[in-house]
């Protein structure tokens, strides 16, 4: 058994594709598949059913996928540990956080802690939420660092990862002002003309909050989608140039806001209150590493246990009753 079959297995688990898989590997869909195939040869039972659309997992295939993610997280913990045995990055506090958070929160949250508690050594891998998702499944950091929402599931399983809430923040639905200062492109449309709108893509949680929200309301938002990205600083950009309307985390478009670039498209009830969650295996970590983490959740890093993001009040949309 090779342990590149457990990351082909693993890859296919996310993506319910062979070509998509394939191309995900730099591999050809043929070698892939046969990959996949020695896999199952050397489990004695198959994986995939691949009689469905997108293939699914079979029973032993569901048995399988935490243990294979468990394989590859220890033993990638175990090689960094070696690597790094009496070295100064054995300090170093590694964290996996998608884009919006690495550009609004994180530094900020990083400058709380540190006033407090001096200068720590800290490394930031910066991506979308899936690829920070397999980031902590694999062992390539020690925290994980995204927005949650009850809606929206995180796939790390509750039995190995464990999250404590470090923020919140509010997805705010704006646009670029008109000449008279009010929204451009503004909620909720209408069936005849509507709103041009700037969505998020599949792999993001804030998008797919956003889409929960939109599909429980009673009242209907009449959307045309026009643009769509996961990255939500492309979608601020696409905002601000007067492309459509956008719900943008309200940490990232402050000074927006402030200097007037972006307005609000929306009353409160259009808004979509999110957690700033941050996440951790259950396995034991390296001192350091657990150090942070006991601060971190016994609250010690901010002030009455609120994060740099904490403000109810900060971002109210006109009409907030």
């Amino acid at each position: 058994m090779e342990l590149r079959w457990l990351e082909d297995f693993l890859s296919l688990v996310e993506t319910r594709n062979f070509t998509r898989s394939a191309e995900l590997r730099c591999s050809t869909q043929p070698a892939f598949s046969r990959r996949i195939k020695g896999l199952e040869e050397w489990i004695g039972a198959p994986l995939i059913e691949r009689h469905t659309q997108p293939i699914s997992l079979t029973p032993a295939g569901q048995s399988f996928r935490p243990v294979a993610e468990e394989v590859l997280r220890r033993l990638s913990q175990v090689r960094e540990d070696i690597r790094h045995r009496g070295d100064s990055s054995a300090n170093t506090l590694s964290f996996a956080a998608t884009h919006s958070l690495s550009l609004s929160f994180f530094p900020q949250w990083m400058r709380a802690i540190e006033d407090r508690r001096g200068v720590l050594l800290t490394r930031l891998d910066s991506n979308q939420f899936d690829e920070c998702v397999q980031a902590l499944l694999k062992g390539r950091c020690h925290y994980m660092l995204c927005h949650a929402h009850p809606s929206v599931e995180v796939p790390l399983p509750a039995q190995d990862f464990r999250s404590i809430v470090v923020g919140t923040d509010r997805l705010l639905p704006v646009s670029a002002p008109d000449a008279g200062g009010r929204a451009r492109h503004a909620l909720p449309g209408s069936r005849e003309c509507p709103t041009p709108y700037l969505a998020y893509g599949d792999t993001s949680v804030i998008g797919r909050a956003v889409e929960r929200m939109l599909a429980r309301r009673a009242d209907p938002a009449w959307l045309e989608p026009v643009f769509v990205s996961h990255l939500a600083a492309v979608l601020e950009s696409m905002a601000r140039s007067g492309r459509g309307l956008a719900w943008l985390p309200a940490s990232q478009i402050e000074t927006d806001l402030a200097a007037g670039r972006l307005v609000p498209a929306g009353d409160e009830r259009w808004t979509v209150a999110v957690e700033i969650r941050l996440y951790r295996p259950n396995d034991p970590l390296p001192p350091k590493a657990e150090e942070f983490w006991t601060m971190v959740a016994s609250g010690e890093t901010t002030e009455r246990g609120r994060g740099p993001h904490d403000h109810p009040d900060r971002y109210a949309l006109p009409g907030a009753g």
